[in-house]
């Protein structure tokens, strides 16, 4: 998956963590449900009437996830493989879309010659025929659906882009580099890092959520990945999207974002990093933000290689793991 490695060919980020953590621990109130695929690689997540729909990269294959809780494979096998950095890549993310069935396909695996489908939006329809809707894209490593409108997060171009059903494409936001403390950035390399000077990095935008009319915006931040260097944004879906408003600071590689029906954020931290060791095992989260007075509840600690989270319903919530697990919360105070 190159949503980070290869948004600026230096950014590797999500696949650096090594081996599998323990069980994530659960905050009181919620009872955690897992499901573990062997081999699987799960990315992107999205409801589709009563069933859930999961990419994964492992196999290029698309399933949904029904009623008796059986994962099923469909459609065509997307590409997928290695990138130039080792890392997964393949369909990111799917969404049901009017009468199609839209996936955010990454970019061309080392062992295949480019194609088509290849970093794009492809629109699948029911009797699984494939076409592209654009391919102009560096890394679509996210995006919703608004009105009939495609809102494309990509992470390699750090970039915001509105698409139309026909293809027309536009670029909303392109993100400024950011900025990080030349104290933080020299307790990593002294001698890279010198007292006194500063560091710029690629925002590298990650998730995308659309919530009381504005654009929700993850940024991860590139390397080195610093702790507490992520942050959320958010621009209008209307209307001057030039200078965004800072919504949230603070955070370890926010990665995905979704609302609750309460109105309340929800933020996945990929984790926190180290030179020697890369992203470590354990240390990606899930955080609940509350809307009125912005505390922070960690309802899942533990993850490692976190990818989405998605909101069920008004008592579940789902987050998926590249080491193939999806977890399933639920509220105990709503079952």
């Amino acid at each position: 998956m190159r949503p980070f490695y290869a948004l600026i060919i230096v950014t590797g980020l999500l696949f650096l963590a090594v081996g599998a953590s323990a069980e994530p621990t659960v905050a009181p109130g919620y009872v955690l449900e897992t499901i573990n695929i062997p081999g699987a690689a799960f990315a992107g997540l999205s409801r589709d009437a009563g069933g859930l729909l999961v990419s994964d990269l492992a196999s290029g294959r698309l399933y949904r996830r029904g009623a008796d809780g059986k994962l099923v494979a469909f459609g065509p096998v997307f590409p997928h493989g290695l990138d130039v950095m080792g890392d997964p890549t393949g369909p990111y993310h799917v969404v049901h879309a009017g009468d199609v069935l839209v996936v955010a396909q990454g970019a061309t695996p080392v062992s295949s010659d480019e194609g088509p489908f290849d970093h794009a939006l492809v629109a699948l329809d029911a009797a699984g025929q494939a076409r592209v809707i654009s391919n102009d894209f560096w890394n679509p490593f996210d995006f919703i659906v608004a009105g009939g409108t495609y809102y494309v997060i990509d992470s390699a171009r750090n970039s915001v882009e509105r698409v139309q059903a026909d293809g027309r494409k536009s670029t909303l936001l392109t993100f400024r580099r950011m900025t990080e403390a030349a104290t933080a950035l020299h307790s990593l390399s002294p001698t890279e890092f010198t007292e006194g000077n500063s560091y710029e990095v690629d925002a590298v935008p990650t998730g995308i959520a659309l919530h009381d009319q504005r654009l929700h915006i993850a940024l991860f931040g590139g390397f080195p990945f610093l702790a507490g260097a992520g942050k959320i944004v958010s621009i209008p879906e209307v209307g001057d999207a030039s200078e965004p408003r800072l919504d949230v600071e603070g955070l370890n590689a926010p990665v995905s974002i979704a609302f609750d029906n309460d109105g309340d954020m929800l933020v996945l931290e990929h984790g926190t990093y180290t030179q020697k060791e890369g992203f470590l095992k354990g240390s990606g989260r899930l955080l609940k933000l509350n809307k009125i007075t912005h505390d922070r509840e960690i309802i899942l600690d533990g993850l490692t290689r976190p990818v989405s989270v998605l909101a069920w319903d008004e008592r579940r919530l789902v987050v998926s793991e590249l080491g193939g697990n999806l977890y399933f919360l639920t509220r105990e105070s709503a079952r």
